[in-house]
């Protein structure tokens, strides 16, 4: 039987998928065999979902051998705390959940109002890793999502006080990953580094991973605020000056609701949201998130003082 230019495409990308699916899996088995206390970072969105699944497959038949965390700001989409709490009790994981709201209460950090609590999630994150004292934080940023998080290496030190040196990375050759660190220091780790959102994307479909529903087309109150779809919600109530309409849309990254936007979708499967992301020129951080656009620099800045 002779192949066609279509059956080739298709079998170099299932080949793809599975060469990043065992390079993940061995990022993880060395996470375990190298750190004794080990968190992975888990919101319910896609990218944290994949790397569930593949945590699954790594320790496969044992139980995923660390907790999950998510930090959590308080301003959330119902539909993705849902799908976390059943998400990780269907796994028999154990759930940590660092808030932002109990950092502010304590004084912490101060929340500005009418501004998002995104950038709040810094502390939160490392007074989190202190108490526990996690060594390793495993989380699933990509390195085509923004130029800052494509310098990182996948085993990325962050010193005592949890801050991240890009001129002070490690090599990384022929996939040996260095985790030695001192006392009060962790490691960052990011075993899709390598993936794309299509990569991401093509997973789901091959696995049949359940995702929350707000990453397919919908209907839904927007109003439009700095060039993005803005859904209506408790805590992004409309200003006098916008328009509320509803829109058919998607969300191709979910996060604090104040700042990540909805994108005009009609993609309601996991085939069509492949198609669209393969069409689509932006990333999905690019195209939906208000925290980015701050400044060119400003996913450095946050990852400098201990961001994601």
């Amino acid at each position: 039987m002779t192949l066609t230019a279509v059956d080739t495409r298709v079998s170099d990308r299932e080949a793809a998928l599975a060469d990043l699916e065992d390079e993940s899996i061995h990022i993880l088995r060395e996470v375990v065999a190298t750190f004794d206390r080990p968190v992975l970072l888990f919101s319910g969105g896609k990218d944290s979902i994949v790397m569930l699944r593949l945590a699954e497959k790594a320790y496969w038949p044992g139980r995923i051998p660390f907790p999950v965390m998510h930090v959590d700001t308080g301003h959330n989409f119902d539909e993705v705390i849902e799908f976390r709490d059943r998400r990780v009790a269907e796994l028999g994981v154990q759930l940590v959940v660092a808030s932002v709201q109990e950092s502010i209460d304590s004084g912490r950090v101060s929340e500005r109002p009418g501004q998002s609590r995104n950038p709040l999630q810094t502390v939160t994150l490392l007074d989190a890793i202190a108490e526990h004292r996690f060594t390793a934080v495993l989380g699933g940023a990509r390195r085509d999502e923004e130029k800052a998080r494509a310098k990182e290496r996948v085993f990325s030190v962050r010193d005592e006080f949890g801050r991240w040196d890009p001129r002070n990375q490690r090599p990384e050759l022929w996939d040996l990953y260095n985790g030695r660190h001192r006392a009060g220091e962790h490691v960052r780790v990011f075993p899709l580094s390598n993936w794309t959102e299509l990569d991401v994307w093509g997973y789901i479909r091959r696995e049949e991973i359940e995702v929350p529903s707000i990453y397919y087309a919908h209907r839904r109150e927007v109003v439009r605020r700095d060039g993005m779809l803005i859904a209506v919600t408790p805590f992004t109530p409309p200003f006098e000056s916008e328009e509320v309409h509803v829109e058919t849309v998607r969300y191709r990254t979910v996060g604090d609701a104040t700042c990540t936007g909805a994108v005009r979708s009609e993609a309601s499967t996991v085939d069509e949201v492949v198609d669209e992301v393969a069409a689509s020129t932006l990333t999905e951080r690019g195209a939906t998130r208000a925290d980015d656009r701050a400044s060119e620099a400003a996913m450095e800045d946050r990852k400098r003082e201990g961001y994601f």
